[in-house]
């Protein structure tokens, strides 16, 4: 976690804290008295992998910058069910106040996290590589790209900004693949932009177009079944990156892997996740 990320992470939590807190949690401060301390601890509830322990550290910070915060677990490690995660000791107001957001975080991220080291266990042994896509909660792209990278995918591009991607609705539109990529080489030349190019691919036909015009740096093999998937990479012959996209599912993405891809894009990574469950309990 760099400076950058650190910037855009404290903006998300400030927004996030004052969605979740306004005024006050009036239900903990009116129950509990106000000098009243003490101790808390995450336990996992489910297997997993860690992702978010210091965004959530953040987040007790924030609330109470007195809160004691232990790591017992650090972002990466492998949970099982039983592990103790951190724990936490302050004025319980505080505690109370952060648990919320705290998990809210931490459950999501470790869902993500959880769900990249499946796929890249599923494919471990290739040379492919798993990626994330734009697919995610929007102003918690940077949150859930991080989780992706350590549950030990990589990340593609992070907005419309940093690289050009040539999808099929920018293919119909520009009137074809060639008018396509012709137009996208002239605009970086004439706005002084070094972008990469990727050109996303439906079928063998645009394929061929594709590699008649160059000019790219990546191909997006997109519904591809396993086997046209490993004719159309070795037809490709390391000409260009691949990339594997569309339909790819638990049960198939070893095959797709096998068929020579360098990278699987799999959008459901961080739009389609299953939180990890994990409880906060007092300890008393």
């Amino acid at each position: 976690m760099d400076a950058q990320f650190w910037k855009e992470a404290d903006k998300i939590i400030d927004r996030a804290l004052e969605e979740d807190l306004g005024d006050g949690d009036h239900t903990s401060l009116s129950t509990i008295p106000a000098d009243a301390e003490g101790k808390a601890r995450l336990v996992a509830r489910e297997n997993g992998v860690l992702a978010g322990v210091d965004i959530a550290r953040k987040v007790f910070k924030k609330v109470d910058s007195n809160i004691r915060f232990e790591h017992l677990k650090h972002d990466g490690d492998e949970l099982v069910v039983g592990d103790e995660v951190f724990e936490v000791e302050g004025a319980s107001v505080s505690l109370l106040s952060a648990e919320r957001l705290a998990l809210n975080f931490l459950q999501r991220m470790s869902g993500i996290a959880t769900a990249t080291r499946q796929l890249s266990d599923l494919i471990e042994g290739s040379n492919c590589k798993i990626l994330d896509t734009r697919k995610t909660t929007p102003n918690l792209r940077i949150l859930e790209k991080y989780s992706v990278k350590t549950g030990g995918g990589e990340n593609h591009r992070f907005g419309l900004y940093d690289m050009i991607l040539i999808k099929d609705n920018h293919i119909d539109f520009a009137g074809g693949i060639k008018q396509a990529i012709e137009a996208c080489q002239n605009y970086l030349k004439e706005k002084e932009k070094d972008l990469k190019i990727e050109v996303e691919v439906r079928n063998f036909k645009e394929l061929e177009h594709v590699l008649q015009t160059g000019g790219v740096t990546r191909i997006m093999l997109d519904n591809f079944s396993p086997d046209d998937l490993k004719k159309a990479v070795k037809y490709i012959d390391g000409r260009f990156e691949t990339e594997a996209s569309g339909g790819i599912t638990n049960d198939t993405i070893r095959d797709y892997a096998k068929a020579g891809v360098d990278y699987i894009s799999v959008g459901a990574l961080t739009h389609h996740i299953k939180s990890l469950d994990l409880s906060m309990k007092a300890i008393t």
